[in-house]
């Protein structure tokens, strides 16, 4: 242990779960519930009247909260409560830390690490929703430095993160960028207003254009795997939905299959592919999709559809007209299931589209295309830097490591 370092019970230093609203107590809130919530991240919460929002919708949160699913944390659902919303309250299945004497920010990073979740997962009870109790947390021990060193320590990792999220941010402009080019280009026909227009399946569009099926510019659409093979501590990543973002797949929450398995699957065409489109088909149905980068070294489970493009229509014109409102609403009609709803990929392929001209695709995609590349520059970058922060943070909270044998490539990366 390194000097100056001490062994504290963690309910010495913390509260859990100790701001909590009453019945009636607040008018409206802003919900955060457990399928919004990723590994570091939570997306905008709900704003409900409070009569409108579930019974669980009890926890309140504070700035500098640590926020960590209760329920099933192997799936590393957790944030650090920050530039929070008025009325922000999180679902009773969050165990909510808040900080009392310690670092804020040294406390969410001691906490959801991996060793300390993996702790968390072992001290679960039950078998169909294995969860972790407030005294679980309240009771375990942690060794940490005098508070200038927690926040030194805090203070890189903060850093890093804050680096992944700026990215994430530019992401989102980028995104909101092409997507209006798209709709000047496809949907208002901005270029083409005083051409000639001919009516078609989906309204009228300019003379020349076309209307197909998914089936018609695509050579393929299937999804992955429909079976479950052993797993393993090492081997290859096999994706499901929950391992997707908008620009790719947590490689740390996939599970793990072996080179038989893998080698199998590759032949039976799940694995995503260069201009191969990926789109999340069960649950939030095209919550995400996205062009792939470069061949991808994993497989997709069946709940990830492939489509595979066969240059009718530029792959991004795809992802992003499958990403509009009136794309969405229109497909409405092809999903089923009522606990979990899915696109039927036989109707899917019969799903109609507007394929412009070819010369009218490339003159739109030079503008387009570019605000991609950056943004799957920035995810690349975000990659990296999870790589860099995922390595440092069990040797700087454990204490393996100081601060100074990392500088240099610290500054580097960012």
């Amino acid at each position: 242990m390194p000097e100056n370092w001490k062994t504290y019970k963690l309910g010495d230093l913390i509260e859990v779960n100790s701001n909590s609203i009453r019945k009636g107590e607040l008018e409206w809130l802003h919900y955060i519930d457990i399928k919004s919530v990723g590994s570091g991240f939570y997306e905008s919460p709900t704003k409900l009247d409070f009569k409108d929002a579930p019974s669980r919708a009890r926890r309140l949160l504070l700035e500098g909260d640590t926020v960590i699913s209760s329920v099933r944390p192997n799936l590393k659902s957790f944030f650090y409560a920050n530039n929070l919303k008025e009325n922000t309250i999180a679902s009773t299945g969050f165990a909510v830390l808040t900080p009392k004497k310690i670092d804020p920010r040294f406390l969410y990073y001691l906490t959801t690490n991996d060793n300390y979740i993996d702790f968390l997962v072992q001290s679960c009870t039950g078998s169909a929703y294995p969860a972790f109790g407030p005294k679980v947390v309240t009771d375990s021990t942690v060794t940490i430095p005098e508070i200038k060193e927690q926040r030194a320590i805090a203070s890189i990792l903060s850093a890093i993160d804050d680096k992944i999220e700026n990215n994430l941010a530019m992401n989102k402009t980028l995104e909101d960028m092409a997507m209006a080019l798209y709709k000047h280009w496809f949907v208002d026909f901005g270029p083409f207003k005083d051409g000639k227009f001919i009516d078609s399946e989906l309204g009228k569009i300019p003379e020349g254009w076309e209307v197909k099926t998914y089936s018609d510019i695509t050579t393929k659409i299937t999804d992955g795997a429909h079976y479950s093979p052993k797993t393993y501590d090492k081997g290859f990543p096999m994706a499901s939905v929950k391992d997707m973002n908008a620009w790719g797949f947590n490689l740390n929450t996939c599970r793990i299959i072996g080179e038989d398995d893998y080698n199998k699957l590759v032949s039976q065409g799940c694995q995503p592919l260069k201009n191969d489109i990926v789109i999340a088909k069960d649950g939030s149905w095209l919550k995400h999709a996205f062009v792939v980068e470069h061949d991808l070294p994993l497989v997709l489970l069946s709940s990830i559809a492939i489509l595979r493009p066969n240059g009718t229509l530029n792959p991004h014109l795809i992802n992003l007209n499958l990403k509009l409102e009136e794309t969405k609403g229109r497909m409405a009609s092809i999903v089923t299931g009522a606990v979990i709803q899915r696109i039927v990929l036989k109707d899917f392929r019969k799903f109609e589209v507007v394929v412009p001209d070819i010369k009218s695709q490339e003159n739109a995609c030079k503008d387009i295309v570019p605000l991609i590349e950056k943004c799957w520059a920035n995810n690349n970058e975000n990659q990296t830097l999870t790589q860099l922060r995922d390595t440092l943070l069990p040797k700087l909270i454990s204490g393996e490591v100081r601060l100074k044998e990392f500088k240099e490539k610290i500054t580097a990366a960012l």
